[in-house]
């Protein structure tokens, strides 16, 4: 593709022209250099040569990626990532005739403006007002009941990845189809199998209304539950925010990039910390997981218990997903990131600090 066919992938991260101050996102200005002039990382001096001039829609980089010292406002956004790590949503309980467990949950989809990167802001379509939407957990077995109301001002489902009648799969033409705005529909169907999930919408564009937001985790625990963890989620998706369907400009772990460089993950020495790790990235074909300085076991969707290998880099398609499993024998920092230069680069890149 030729530099007049259409953004590039890196609009929103070139500098511009020699001698701009950044490049200006509606009334706002991503880019800045520093006071001598140096392009530079909010978390140090980018390297230029190493950076090179690649991109699947040509372009180099001619500019940094955020302010230094910039963040964005969690506040507004109605989220923090820090907080969507361990949010874990069971639902309310009750019991069935027959001794189940019956299992709720309210669910909204609305239009929500997110600040992606400082300044710049992304008119997402969400499940609760978050992105990722919540994350819904259960026990195998469990009957689930998930009430979803439609306050967008766009069309929208929710399909569950998992084992249920076809009626409840959530898909334009089946079952209740696509809900209106203003809508309400339930969906219903037995937690099974047990494993690491995902539920996202189905209304065509389909591509557009996963790449705006709408996408969440969903986990289905084994009867027999998991040994004692230090349990997290981590959904890896991007922003199209030039919304060409080609390519994204930003990448990211639980909604903002470069969120655990600013606010490292906390763990402890030797504890087990468990990874769910999902990739709903659209607009690139897959998506990865690297950990410095460590080897975790990796368990493909969560569905048997046994792990697939040890490893310390897995990659993923859209949709794909599994349970790592590491526990850290040293004391400091480890990043984590994609093994894609590029998507770290762009915001897909945080840090675990260990404790002693």
């Amino acid at each position: 593709m030729g530099a007049s066919d259409g953004p590039s992938r890196r609009r929103l991260l070139l500098g511009g022209a020699a001698g701009s101050a950044g490049l200006a996102f509606g009334a706002h200005t991503l880019l800045q250099p520093d006071a001598g002039g140096a392009r530079v990382h909010e978390h140090g001096p980018i390297d230029e040569t190493a950076a090179g001039t690649h991109g699947k829609h040509g372009g180099g980089i001619e500019g940094a990626t955020f302010r230094r010292g910039g963040t964005v406002d969690h506040a507004s956004n109605g989220f923090h990532p820090s907080d969507v790590l361990r949010d874990f949503d069971y639902g309310t309980t009750s019991r069935l005739p027959d001794g189940r467990v019956l299992r709720e949950w309210d669910i909204f989809a609305s239009d929500h403006d997110i600040e992606v990167a400082p300044g710049v802001q992304f008119p997402a379509w969400t499940f609760n007002s978050r992105v990722p939407g919540p994350t819904l957990r259960c026990t195998e077995g469990d009957r689930l009941r998930v009430h979803f109301t439609n306050g967008s001002a766009h069309p929208h489902t929710m399909h569950f990845h998992g084992i249920h009648l076809a009626e409840m799969d959530g898909v334009p033409g089946v079952g209740p189809g696509v809900i209106a705005p203003r809508q309400t529909v339930t969906y219903e169907f037995d937690a099974v199998p047990f494993g690491l999930h995902l539920y996202h919408c189905h209304v065509s564009p389909l591509a557009e209304h996963i790449a705006r937001g709408m996408y969440g985790t969903f986990i289905i625990d084994p009867k027999q539950g998991r040994p004692s963890a230090d349990e997290m989620i981590m959904v890896m998706h991007g922003y199209n925010t030039t919304f060409d369907g080609e390519g994204n400009q930003l990448y990211a772990v639980n909604g903002i990039p470069f969120h655990y460089m600013d606010e490292p993950i906390q763990v402890q020495r030797g504890q087990l910390v468990r990874i769910y790790l999902v990739n709903i990235l659209e607009y690139d074909p897959v998506n990865s997981f690297h950990l410095h300085g460590n080897f975790f076991d990796y368990y493909p969707t969560g569905t048997r218990l046994e792990p697939s290998e040890f490893t310390d880099t897995i990659v993923q398609g859209q949709g794909q997903r599994g349970i790592c499993e590491v526990r850290f024998p040293y004391p400091g920092r480890y990043m984590f990131h994609a093994h894609k230069t590029e998507f770290a680069d762009l915001g897909w890149m945080g840090m675990f600090e260990v404790g002693k």
